[in-house]
């Protein structure tokens, strides 16, 4: 399989079980706001995750695979005892250092939760202390689950590696309709960590076939760990940048109405689904062929990759950017609106997700584009950038947090477009051309139809309203999917000759084969 097959067949493979983890995704949000409202146990749900997520995010998520995959794919290709000896440190090293960590965030939770949510009252902040403590179990699992999500990417083998998030999400669906009628709301706690543990036994025997097999080595001294313990340390401290921005962020959020972290966490939810499917997936399909061709200086093969690349995360994520601005409030509400979910809180979320849209498509760009930094074992320029953007970030949440929750979003918004910016610029800086001007000629046809697709899709809100019965989920659902099926059709009508549409043409034509294939090859 060549190169450009591989990052498509991967893109196609991540991308079809992102869907499905997304949609899992959206219904585990959907079920969680109408039993519970964007009101205080939402709060205290999301503000949990801030310590867990902290913690694994900061030493883990990133760091660990921008720095284990070139190491890993160096040692293999000269020693594949090597690269096993090497896997299995890593594997003993990070668990180790992550129950470590979990051991004493349990027993300072008090004060941890207090600095992350001092707007909470006592009993807010009581629950989020015990939810807090039961899920910093779950990141003793991701961590383990990670090492061997990085074999598997760096293998390219994805099927086990993107079917792990599908079973998190069913893993916290268990825990709301199993453990919280005989727990209690503890009980959506140890439905996070179910999903953790189950995101990491689904890729046991996928690792275990690739003839990894664990062992108690611990030793610095083995291949490959001092060389990759040097790359994480600056991808550790951009990482530790994002994470204070978000817990930051949370602050700001609880010192607001009650329910605005709960609106704003699931604002970045929705948001998050096509960045995730389309901008995530291809990133980490084509990381391994871009460390690939750097490490054997085929610039020309890189530039082709990467161009490609960033015109196909534009040509799906800028029209559904702008979809999603126009039918926020739609989507918003068929996606979560029942039980107790009112329509003050479908306008809440809705408000911050127009803002959230704005920033979709520098979302889904920056992991390409951090990646190419790591493929180079350059982690120290993203972390730089990283901690710039969190800064400025800051001080736009200072600026704009009298505007409320619109404040927090127009921060959002300012920050990722400083952040895409300055890594283009660096990058281009450092490798020279990038496919620059095909990514804007892709553009130029690209940005007329996006804006297009969202006119007409605006046009059709005001058609169809007064046939349907707005007050209903069926007239909002029948409104919101007739407005955008117009949309994406304007889209595809202006840009059919692009290339893009042929790669569409051809992930769908293969997507059931190769699915299939992966099926009955893992």
């Amino acid at each position: 399989m060549n190169g450009r097959l591989s990052v498509t067949s991967g893109a196609i493979i991540i991308a079809l079980f992102s869907v499905l983890s997304r949609l899992l995704g959206l219904l585990r949000d959907r079920l969680l706001a109408s039993n519970f409202g964007a009101g205080s146990v939402l709060d205290s749900y999301y503000a949990a995750f801030k310590i867990p997520d902290f913690i694994f995010n900061t030493l883990v998520l990133g760091a660990l695979a921008s720095a284990f995959i070139p190491v890993f794919i160096r040692l293999r290709k000269n020693s594949q005892p090597e690269a096993e000896s090497y896997t299995q440190t890593m594997f003993n090293l990070v668990t180790g250092i992550l129950a470590v960590c979990a051991v004493v965030a349990i027993i300072f939770a008090p004060q941890l939760v207090a600095l992350i949510a001092p707007g909470f009252d006592p009993e807010r902040l009581q629950l989020t202390i015990s939810l807090t403590r039961v899920m910093l179990l779950a990141t003793i699992f991701f961590g383990a689950s990670n090492i061997l999500a990085s074999v598997l990417q760096a293998e390219r083998k994805f099927f086990a590696y993107s079917l792990a998030p599908v079973l998190y999400n069913g893993g916290i669906i268990i825990g709301l309709y199993t453990l919280v009628p005989v727990m209690g709301t503890i009980g959506l706690a140890w439905g996070v960590v179910l999903g953790s543990a189950l995101h990491f036994l689904v890729q046991v025997p996928a690792v275990r076939k690739l003839g990894f097999s664990w062992s108690k080595n611990f030793s610095l001294k083995v291949s490959g760990i001092k060389e990759t313990l040097k790359l994480i340390g600056p991808r550790t401290i951009g990482l530790a940048a994002s994470q204070l921005e978000q817990v930051i962020t949370a602050g700001f959020a609880t010192s607001l109405a009650v329910g605005s972290l709960a609106a704003f966490t699931l604002a970045v939810n929705l948001q998050s689904f096509p960045i995730n499917v389309f901008g995530v997936s291809l990133a980490i399909a084509a990381f391994p062929v871009f460390s690939q061709a750097l490490a054997v200086n085929n610039n020309g093969e890189f530039t082709a990759h990467f161009k490609d690349s960033v015109r196909r995360i534009v040509f799906f994520v800028l029209p559904l950017a702008v979809l999603f601005l126009v039918l926020r409030a739609q989507i918003v509400r068929v996606t979560l609106g029942s039980g107790v979910f009112d329509w003050g809180d479908t306008i809440r979320t809705a408000d911050i997700l127009g803002y959230l849209s704005l920033a979709m498509l520098a979302d889904a760009l920056v992991p390409l584009v951090a990646r190419v930094f790591y493929a180079l074992s350059d982690t120290r320029t993203p972390a730089l950038v990283a901690v710039g953007t969190v800064v400025v970030n800051v001080i736009l949440l200072i600026v704009f947090h009298p505007l409320g929750l619109a404040g927090i979003g127009l921060a959002y918004v300012f920050s990722r477009a400083l952040s895409l910016s300055t890594l283009v610029a660096l990058l281009g800086k450092r490798l020279g051309d990038l496919g620059g001007e095909q990514i804007l000629q892709g553009l130029g046809r690209m940005l007329p139809a996006a804006l297009l697709s969202g006119l007409s899709a605006y046009l059709m809100l005001r058609v169809i309203a007064p046939l349907v019965d707005m007050h209903t989920f069926l007239g909002i659902f029948i409104q919101g999917t007739v407005s955008g099926v117009v949309g994406v059709i304007i889209y595809l009508l202006v840009t059919w000759n692009l290339p893009e549409v042929n790669f569409v043409k051809r992930w769908l034509a293969s997507s059931w084969t190769l699915t299939s294939k992966l099926w009955i090859r893992n």
